[in-house]
């Protein structure tokens, strides 16, 4: 991503702000828009962005408890193995934060 952003600063700029403009377009405040993108990144299947959407989560002020709860919600949804791994993705980011939110 690092490399896109400094090679294609136009694209990754494009990319920056069209993220805002849907954030922009909608009534959802930041923890629920969070909750969302965790959830899509749960369905998905995308290790990478659930990591990235807990950290972000985090920093909106969503708790453990409501990030853990997106993966056991996904499990009649996405099945058990998908939901424990997303559940696993999800506590290995809560592990590595230290300051203890």
């Amino acid at each position: 991503m690092e490399a896109i952003a400094r090679e294609h600063a136009a694209v990754w700029d494009a990319y920056n702000r069209l993220g805002q403009a849907v954030v922009d377009a909608g009534p959802l405040d930041a923890k629920t828009e969070r909750l969302v993108k965790l959830a899509i990144a749960v369905g998905a299947s995308l290790e990478g962005a659930v990591h990235s959407h807990v950290r972000r989560g985090l920093s909106a002020g969503l708790t453990r408890d409501e990030l853990r709860h997106v993966a056991l919600l996904a499990i009649t949804t996405i099945g058990w193995p998908s939901a424990v791994a997303a559940y696993a993705w999800i506590e290995s980011v809560l592990e590595s934060n230290s300051d203890g939110v």
